[in-house]
């Protein structure tokens, strides 16, 4: 029980992570029903723009001027990829069965990975990211590395910027008019296409965040990252109420802690020491993830159907 805070303290963090992420899949499906797979290697092309904007700074430079620019690079091609990906992959597979945009997803990701493994040299291995000048702190019995009080700040900043965004904008409430009923939307003179865009292009620009915290956090990032990250923070978006922004972050830091706790705890329990450990910690999000959608399919925060009717 002494390790428990610390343990909290390592659920909150990795499931702002996720919940960052999840906010990019959750929004697009909210809008145009599209579960996009792809989304996972948009958060690995973010950290390694952010990568790339640090190994083009000048040696030495201080860590407080490179981390914006980081931020704004890994900003600048999530979004990039994200926006053409819905422009060149997707919108012309709008009117299509709902099988070929999943299996274009799924093209598509696989080529965004290999696209990195061969634009950076020894990319197989995981490459060395740069970290923060201060920390860790202790709080008592928790101990925070740098990258985790980035993630702690960043996620409820992002989070209350896109709350403010989508509830006060005329964009915004574009946003909620188009994922209610695009038809009605666009005979009202809204133009749907450019809010679809929009969606995306805040996904990319959230999951760019999400790749920069992780390099930080974990100190190295690698061309296939995105794949497992971008499977959980799709279970937490299903878990929150994929379509809900709220559900995604909730579903994200519910998430978060329950890995930690299972990784952490699970081994204690008589007969299960086999299972507990962080090679473990991908099977026990998904048993979550089965178990809510069992007794709770629409998600945490999510509408049933019949509510909806």
């Amino acid at each position: 029980m002494n390790t428990l805070p610390q343990q909290l303290a390592n659920g909150l963090f990795l499931g702002s992570m996720y919940g960052l992420i999840a906010i990019g899949y959750t929004m697009v499906y909210g809008i145009v029903q599209l579960i996009n797979f792809a989304h996972g290697e948009i958060f690995m092309t973010g950290g390694f723009g952010a990568l790339t904007v640090y190994l083009a700074l000048p040696d030495g430079i201080s860590m407080w001027i490179a981390l914006p620019a980081m931020l704004v690079g890994g900003a600048l091609v999530a979004v990039l990829i994200a926006v053409g990906a819905e422009r060149f992959a997707y919108r012309p597979l709008r009117g299509a069965p709902r099988l070929a945009p999943l299996i274009t997803a799924i093209g598509l990701s696989l080529a965004l990975q290999q696209l990195v493994f061969n634009l950076y040299p020894n990319a197989k291995a995981a490459r060395v990211f740069p970290q923060l000048p201060f920390g860790p702190y202790h709080l008592g019995s928790v101990t925070v590395q740098s990258g985790d009080l980035f993630l702690i700040i960043a996620a409820p900043v992002c989070m209350a910027i896109l709350a403010f965004f989508v509830r006060l904008s005329r964009t915004g409430r574009a946003m909620q008019a188009t994922a209610q009923d695009p038809d009605t939307a666009q005979l009202m003179g809204i133009d749907t296409n450019r809010i679809i865009v929009i969606a995306f292009a805040i996904g990319g620009l959230f999951a760019a965040v999400a790749g920069t915290a992780y390099g930080l956090k974990y100190g190295s990032v690698s061309y296939d990252m995105g794949f497992l990250a971008g499977l959980k923070a799709f279970t937490a978006a299903v878990l929150g109420g994929i379509g809900n922004i709220y559900g995604a972050m909730l579903g994200g830091l519910v998430l978060g802690v329950a890995e930690a706790m299972a990784t952490a705890y699970i081994a204690d329990v008589p007969g299960m020491h086999q299972l507990g450990g962080q090679g473990w910690a991908p099977v026990w999000a998904f048993v979550l993830l089965i178990l809510v959608l069992l007794f709770r399919p629409q998600g945490l925060l999510g509408e049933r159907v019949a509510d909806r009717a």
